[in-house]
This record gives structure tokens, C-alpha cells and sequence, in this order.
């Protein structure tokens, strides 16, 4: 439609429903981007913003009103960090990722940190098509680039090579390996009839009052269970320098860094979004 605005030589007018400069109503850029995010395509949204609104957008409108996300994203991205972060958690989600026109499956590398208010931060979120030991220490590189100078305990799964690379670039960091990593993958070994019986033997183990006591639990374990299962009383020695360190803190501390779930609560509500039609998308660079 044609506006007619009033004349004035101070440039003192104010327009109050269409602003100066404002080319689009105010929401319309929000209904491109959450059209966007449940995985449509320019020319679907195209279509579907002339079906329901009869409004035409061009495919370009709509590319530069998502660039302006992928702006602020890279913002939040490469913002600073903290000098320091007691309580650093790494893990990766495998999700589905639209790259052009195919839909591919990628690791979502994520970083949750608990900074020294004891609040949980999103450090970041980083792509690869698939999770390893070299990636991480790519991300973990990021992070001191960023300002990260040291972080007291650092809890991740059971990927081989991880502790090193953490130890490579914070070598005075803690290893903590999930716990709840460790029981799915001994009871990966096991038939499912006596994954019961198997779990609650494993509880006695990360349960102790001490890791000395924990000790006496494993032995435990093994003398039950290595005739029919020796791999994973195996595993779990193999790990045990980096099962253990929880044991030197109080239950409430254990409780916070015994696991990698503040990843999993996060993953949880990705997986979440996934069910609902979300993508993620990848951005080609020029």
C-alpha cells in the first residue's frame, strides 16, 4: 500500500504503526526463522507464506533474514569465556543435519561448563561428521583461544584418547569418566537376562564410601562375574584411574561430576526438537 506521510523539515515526526526504514511487520522476520528451523527450504517457505498470508517474499529476502541469525550465532560462538571453570562437560549428539539438499547425520560436539557462581554455561556447539579425540582437541584449542585458562575437573565419556587430549592443553585438569558411560557399556557385554542382576553387582562399585573400597567391590565383581563376563571387570580397571577421582569429594560434589547428564539434559531437548521436524543446517562457506 501507498503511505502518505506528513511533511516535516526538522525530521521530528515519529510513525508509529510502519516506522522509518521498516520494510517488513513486525514478527514477520520470527515466522521466517521458525519455519526455517523446523527444516524447511526457501522456496517452502516462500510457498507457504504466499498460501497462508498471500504475502510474496523472494527466495533472497528470505536467505538474508536467516543470515542475520547465523551472525548472531557466530557472535555467541566465538564470545569470551572465563579464565577459569571448575567443572567442564564434554559430550557429542549424533543428529541430522540438512547440507544443501541432503540430509546427513552429524556429531554435535557440546561444551557445558559450571562457572565459579555455580551457574551451568553453554560454551559452545561445534559439528563434525563424526566424534574423535582429534575434534575435541580442536574445540578444547577454541576455548583457550578464547580465554579459558584452566578448569579443575573435566568430566567426558569413555572415547578413546580423550583424557589425553584434555591433559594436553589443561594438563592440570581432572579426569572424571561418566559413570553412567561406563555401566551402559558393561552391560553392553552382557545377555539381557542378567543385566539386573549384572547393574546392581556395578553399583556396589561406584556407590563406595572410598575408592579403596571401591576397589574391594570390583574385586568382588570379578570373582562373580569374570568366568562369564571377564571384559568387563577388564574395562573397568583399565579405567580406573580416571573412574576414580570422584571418591576424594563429598556426596554433594559426586553427585555433580559422577555423570556427564547436565550434556545429557541438554542432548535430551536437542533430540527433542529433532522429533519435532528440527534440522540442523550447515552453512557453506564462500
Amino acid at each position: 500500500m501507498e503511505l502518505e506521510t506528513p511533511r516535516d523539515r526538522n525530521g521530528t515526526f515519529e510513525p508509529a504503526i510502519v516506522r522509518k526504514g521498516q520494510t517488513r511487520f513486525d514478527g514477520f522476520d520470527d515466522k521466517i526463522i521458525s519455519m526455517y528451523s523446523r527444516g524447511m527450504t526457501t522456496r517452502e517457505i516462500e510457498g507457504h507464506l504466499k498460501e497462508i498470508y498471500g504475502v510474496e517474499v523472494s527466495p533472497t529476502l528470505i536467505s538474508n533474514v536467516t543470515e542475520t541469525v547465523m551472525e548472531e550465532v557466530k557472535t555467541w560462538q566465538n564470545r569470551p569465556l572465563d579464565e577459569v571453570y571448575p567443572i567442564l562437560y564434554m559430550d557429542a549428539l549424533r543428529v541430522k543435519v540438512r547440507d544443501g539438499g541432503h540430509i546427513r547425520n552429524q556429531a554435535i560436539h557440546v561444551a557445558i561448563a559450571v562457572n565459579l557462581q555455580g551457574n551451568k554455561e553453554v560454551l559452545g556447539l561445534w559439528a563434525a561428521q563424526n566424534e574423535g579425540a582429534k575434534f575435541w582437541l580442536q574445540v578444547l584449542t577454541e576455548l583457550q583461544n578464547r580465554g579459558v585458562k584452566d578448569i579443575f575437573i573435566a568430566c567426558v565419556d569413555g572415547l578413546k584418547g580423550f583424557p589425553e587430549v584434555i591433559e594436553s592443553v589443561y594438563p592440570k585438569a581432572e579426569i572424571q569418566i561418566c559413570i553412567v558411560h561406563m555401566i551402559r557399556a558393561s552391560l553392553s557385554y552382557t545377555n539381557w537376562k542378567q543385566r539386573k542382576q549384572v547393574a546392581a553387582d556395578l553399583r556396589g562399585i561406584y556407590q563406595a564410601a572410598t575408592a579403596s573400597e571401591a576397589n574391594v567391590q570390583l574385586d568382588a565383581f570379578a570373582e562373580k562375574w569374570d568366568a562369564v563376563y571377564p571384559v568387563v571387570s577388564q574395562t573397568w580397571r583399565r579405567h580406573w584411574d580416571r573412574i576414580t577421582p570422584f571418591f576424594a569429594y563429598p556426596a554433594e560434589i559426586r553427585k555433580v561430576i559422577y555423570t556427564t547428564n547436565a550434556v545429557e539434559s541438554l542432548n535430551m531437548s536437542l533430540r527433542k526438537s529433532s522429533k519435532c521436524g528440527v534440522r540442523f543446517r550447515t552453512r557453506r562457506r564462500p
